[in-house]
């Protein structure tokens, strides 16, 4: 009696156990016949040599993707020739493609893929290209690159400013992989996190570019940088200055996916000297309307392309033709939150072109929006006998080209009590 009783016993235990365990099998076959039916990335991985490449494009579809609805101002339609320049052929050409609901600059190709290396190509659309000094025939070819994947990503930036405290102000720092002394001096001073009277929160990130094949690794030094100031972003484009029209598009995609409640944008060079008590105060002062437009800095009315080949700002008449608009000096400008996603969609519409800050004010030239010259912005620096005078950075908000030890000692200076002015 008692071996059937224990008989029983062991054949519930053998059922309860083999339930278990179909019950886990089937749980396991029914999620695995989602993910292939589901998943956009359960398709077979390219071959060993695309397989980088795809993964960075992958990381770079969690940024918004382009706003095509921008309504582009009349004025700046009419304001460039549509003549044989290649940049105003590809301006018009991008309107068309508007007018008719369509994306502004066609189909991107995937990053790494994306470069123009078709010599006859580039000689059918710009004949006279053979005679372009070389830095600008790297541009040209790499145009239509404009989504480069982030090596290095900042993402709880402003995930611990939600809520009351939401970003006030981001300060966007245009670097290169090797200034660390000048990151660290804005980090020890006008750039330092925190939050301003118990209520503005300030937030940094300085975005670099990759090294050249001709440049040291400083990958490793980037990365433990990073983890320790958490406040760096690396994006895969080569260091040069025709590439931060590219480093500021970058910037924007980033700053619309990370920090997309921003008050305001600080984007700025880092060897500038920026009062940021000043800074705020200006800010707080503005009424609501003016907060939600602002472009403010350094305004430049009287710029025109310089056709010298010597110049390092050298654009030919082949490339471009027409005036360059009023824009802000690119060393440290403003822009609202508000308007963030506004030129990021307009920029869709206008074609890189190889001077950054020309490039922003064209962009915002395309929604209306005016730049509004302030007093403080000192881009091309101040008179040089003020230069050491403390007194005289108190009523300024920015100047240009101030090394690292000369940041300190302004900044010192202006926080002293002793001060007297």
């Amino acid at each position: 009696m008692r071996s059937v009783v224990m008989f029983q016993a062991m054949l519930v235990v053998s059922t309860f156990f083999l339930l278990v365990l179909y019950s886990s099998l089937h749980k396991e076959l029914v999620d695995a016949h989602k993910k292939v039916v589901y998943s956009p990335k359960a398709r077979s991985p390219g071959p060993p040599e695309r397989r980088e490449v795809a993964t960075r494009d992958n990381a770079t579809s969690r940024h918004p993707p382009a706003v095509l609805n921008v309504s582009i101002s009349a004025g700046f339609r009419s304001a460039f020739p549509e003549n044989g320049a290649y940049w105003n052929r590809l301006l018009h050409s991008g309107f068309r493609r508007l007018d008719r609901g369509e994306d502004p600059l066609g189909a991107e190709a995937p990053w790494g893929l994306c470069r123009e290396n078709n010599q006859e190509a580039l000689e059918t659309n710009v004949p006279d290209v053979a005679t372009y000094p070389l830095f600008f025939r790297r541009f040209l070819q790499g145009m239509k690159c404009r989504s480069p994947p982030l090596l290095i990503d900042q993402p709880a930036k402003c995930e611990e400013a939600r809520g009351a405290n939401a970003t006030f102000l981001l300060f966007a720092i245009k670097s290169r992989p090797g200034n660390f002394e000048r990151r660290q001096a804005v980090r020890e001073t006008w750039g330092r996190e925190q939050l301003h009277g118990g209520r503005l929160s300030v937030r940094t990130v300085f975005l670099v570019g990759a090294a050249s094949a001709d440049d040291p690794d400083l990958g490793p030094l980037l990365a433990f940088e990073a983890g320790l100031y958490g406040d760096l972003l690396q994006a895969d484009f080569h260091e040069s200055l025709f590439n931060l029209t590219l480093k500021m598009n970058a910037f924007l995609r980033w700053t619309l996916h990370r920090c997309p409640r921003v008050s305001f944008v600080f984007s700025g060079d880092d060897d500038v000297m920026v009062n940021t008590p000043a800074l705020l105060r200006y800010l707080e002062s503005l009424l609501p309307p003016r907060a939600a437009r602002l472009y403010a800095g350094q305004v430049i009315r009287t710029a025109t392309p310089l056709r010298d080949p010597n110049s390092k700002y050298f654009i030919p008449m082949s490339f471009y033709d027409g005036p360059y608009p009023v824009y802000v000096g690119g060393g440290g400008f403003l822009v609202s939150g508000a308007l963030l996603r506004p030129l990021y969609s307009a920029c869709r519409a206008v074609p890189f072109f190889p001077i950054d800050d020309v490039y922003v004010g064209m962009c915002f030239a395309a929604l209306r929006v005016s730049p509004e010259a302030h007093a403080g912005f000192h881009t091309f620096d101040i008179r040089e006998k003020d230069r050491d005078n403390l007194c005289a950075y108190r009523s300024l908000i920015l100047v240009h080209r101030r090394s690292p030890q000369q940041v300190k000692k302004i900044w010192r200076g202006l926080q002293s009590p002793l001060l007297t002015c």
